[in-house]
C-alpha cells in the first residue's frame, strides 16, 4: 500500500513540497503514506500505539500498549523530491521499546527488506514482477579485520558536530574501502554483507527502528556510535559484529 501511494506520486511534476520547522523537507507523498498506515494500523490492530514521523504519537485503544508501530513514510525525502530513487518506507513494531519487526520497502530500487526477532531477515529484489514473492535469507559478512571492511559513515557535517570528525577520518585510513550511499540502504548492504559497517549522527527513532530486527536477525549488530543498545540514542552504529567493539573504540 505504501509503495503504490509512493511510487504514484514519484517524480511527478506536481508533488508538492513544504519545509517543516526543523528545515527538514516533507512532500504530500509522506502524508499520505504516514496517514494510509495509521489507519490500516488502526483498523487491524486499533489497541496499538502509532509513532510516525509526520504526525508524531498516538495512543492505541488501551493507553498502556506494550506496542507500537513506528513509521517513517519515506525515508530519504530529500532523494525522493529529488528523483533520487535511493529512498524507503520504514516500518516497525517495538514490544516494550524494543523493536521486534522491521520492513524496509524501496520501490523505486524494487526492494525489500524485512526481520523479525527469531525469524530471520530477508530480502525480496523483485518487486513490480509478475511473481514477487521470490525472497532470500541474508547475513552479515564474515570479514574479521578492519582492512578488509567496506564501510558508510554518512553525514560528514553531522559527525563534526559531534566532535568525531577526527576519529571518523582515522578510521577511513584503517579500512579497505569507504563509500556514502545514503540513507536506509547502507544498513541493508550491511544485512547483506555487502558493507561491513554504517552509521550516522543525528537521527531519530522513525529513522532506526525498523532496521534494528533486519541487521540482528542477519546476524549483525546494531547500537549508537557510543555503543547502547536500541534506537533511542539519536546516532546509529550497525557492524557485521566481528569488527563492532573495534569501530566503536576508534570512533571514541
Amino acid at each position: 500500500m505504501a509503495d503504490a501511494i509512493s511510487m504514484d506520486r514519484f517524480r511527478s511534476v506536481d508533488l508538492v513540497v513544504t519545509t517543516k520547522p526543523d528545515m527538514t523537507p516533507v512532500s504530500d507523498a509522506d502524508r499520505a503514506v504516514e496517514t494510509a498506515l495509521r489507519a490500516a494500523i488502526a483498523d487491524s490492530r486499533a489497541g496499538d500505539s502509532v509513532r510516525g514521523e509526520e504526525f508524531g504519537v498516538e495512543p492505541g485503544a488501551g493507553s498502556d500498549s506494550r506496542r507500537q508501530w513506528i513509521i517513517d513514510p519515506i525515508d530519504g525525502t530529500k532523494n525522493y523530491v529529488r528523483g533520487v530513487p535511493i529512498w524507503a518506507t520504514l516500518i516497525s513494531l517495538a514490544i516494550d521499546g524494543v523493536p521486534v519487526v522491521g520492513v524496509v520497502s524501496a520501490p523505486a530500487l524494487g526492494t525489500r527488506w524485512w526481520g523479525a526477532t527469531g525469524q530471520g531477515a530477508f530480502v525480496n529484489e523483485q518487486l513490480g514482477a509478475l511473481h514477487s514473492d521470490q525472497a532470500r535469507r541474508i547475513h552479515v559478512s564474515q570479514v574479521s579485520e578492519l582492512a578488509d571492511a567496506s564501510m558508510c559513515l554518512s553525514g560528514l557535517t553531522r559527525w563534526e558536530n559531534a566532535g568525531r570528525l577526527p576519529q571518523l577520518l582515522a578510521l577511513t585510513r584503517q579500512v579497505w574501502r569507504t563509500r556514502d550511499y545514503g540513507d536506509m540502504w547502507p544498513y541493508m548492504m550491511v544485512a547483506e554483507g555487502l558493507l561491513e559497517v554504517s552509521g550516522e549522527f543525528d537521527l531519530q527513532v522513525y529513522d532506526m527502528a525498523a532496521l534494528v530486527p533486519i541487521v540482528r536477525e542477519a546476524g549483525g549488530t546494531f547500537t549508537s556510535v557510543e555503543g547502547e543498545d536500541g534506537p533511542w540514542h539519536g546516532s546509529a552504529l550497525a557492524t557485521n559484529g566481528l569488527l563492532h567493539d573495534r569501530v566503536i573504540a576508534a570512533l571514541a
